[in-house]
């Protein structure tokens, strides 16, 4: 395999940092490899996300969707031949969307992998069995790949020191409490949140909230009512996804909701507590070995978060 592609129809911080470990799997796997990325927004890896060293090359179609729409049909495999004179040997799926799926084949290329519509799409028809995509992606290629977990042992120095000179002790319990995108509501209540860190006190815990400096009103309302809480970026003159993926190390536990902080609480590999509402905990939780969910959906038959009780979560610490 000289050329790869990757497609990944998110476009969130998120939606990057969750492939992280399958990108170090299939790197480690052809290190020989040329591995593009393309996805709804530019490549986060040569930006907010360059910390974590993942080095792989860009695909610009100039397609600005979490998704592709109909029209770029009629585009694609003429814009990339005009950019390009190759063909990818493997283009790997992530999503399972119809149209994207038609579309992104369009690509030249040898083989393509993707479970839409039980690989209907596919260059070779699998019945994959597994939610893992590196599972499949093994069957489908009839080669083991072994999978290969972030080590925050490689983040810059700079970023592990940080984190050791913000939290330098232990017995911390780690909260990421807020949403980037509101158009669901995946937040749980904060005055939940607030009761959770002061229960925990009981437990010799010490509370770590993982908020933006920009978020002066909620971060506020959380050092008024938990006094013991610690707040470690805005603390700090560095500012970077990787910076919390340090901090996370330095935590006995968290809890979080359905957001971008609980994917780079979940590249620590720390034991984790994480709460979903509206979202699919099977598609978007962490792939962690020390992960519990409490998916209000599954417990209560309810896409509302607020159903789930802070004694439920509390029981978990």
């Amino acid at each position: 395999m000289e050329k790869i592609l990757i497609y990944n129809s998110g476009g969130g911080l998120g939606d990057s940092i969750q492939i992280i470990p399958f990108l170090l799997s299939l790197k480690n796997h052809y290190r020989k490899s040329d591995i593009y990325y393309l996805g709804a927004h530019p490549n986060h890896f040569d930006g907010k996300l360059k910390e974590y060293n993942i080095k792989v090359k860009s695909l610009d179609l100039n397609i600005k969707y979490f998704g592709f729409r109909w029209w770029h049909s009629l585009f694609v495999k003429k814009n990339f031949s005009k950019k390009n004179s190759f063909k990818f040997d493997l283009i790997i799926d992530l999503q399972s969307k119809f149209r994207n799926s038609l579309i992104l084949k369009k690509i030249p290329h040898v083989h393509f992998y993707s479970k839409t519509f039980n690989s209907f799409f596919s260059t070779k028809r699998v019945n994959f069995t597994s939610k893992d995509h590196l599972e499949n992606l093994s069957t489908f290629l009839n080669e083991k790949i072994k999978a290969i977990n972030f080590n925050c042992n490689k983040l810059p120095k700079n970023l592990i020191d940080e984190a050791k000179r913000l939290l330098p002790k232990s017995n911390y319990i780690g909260f990421s409490i807020t949403q980037g995108n509101e158009y669901r509501k995946k937040s749980w209540s904060i005055y939940k949140f607030i009761s959770l860190a002061n229960k925990s006190l009981i437990k010799n815990k010490v509370p770590v909230f993982f908020i933006e400096k920009n978020q002066e009103h909620i971060i506020e309302k959380v050092k008024n009512q938990v006094p013991k809480a610690l707040f470690p970026e805005i603390n700090s003159t560095l500012s970077c996804p990787a910076l919390v993926t340090a901090l996370s190390s330095r935590l006995d536990q968290a809890v979080s909701i359905d957001n971008g902080v609980m994917h780079m609480m979940g590249l620590a590999d720390i034991p984790m507590i994480v709460l979903f509402g509206p979202t699919n905990s099977e598609k978007f939780a962490p792939k962690s070995n020390y992960i519990k969910i409490l998916d209000s959906k599954k417990i209560y038959n309810t896409s509302d978060i607020e159903a789930i009780t802070v004694d439920e979560v509390y029981d978990l610490i």
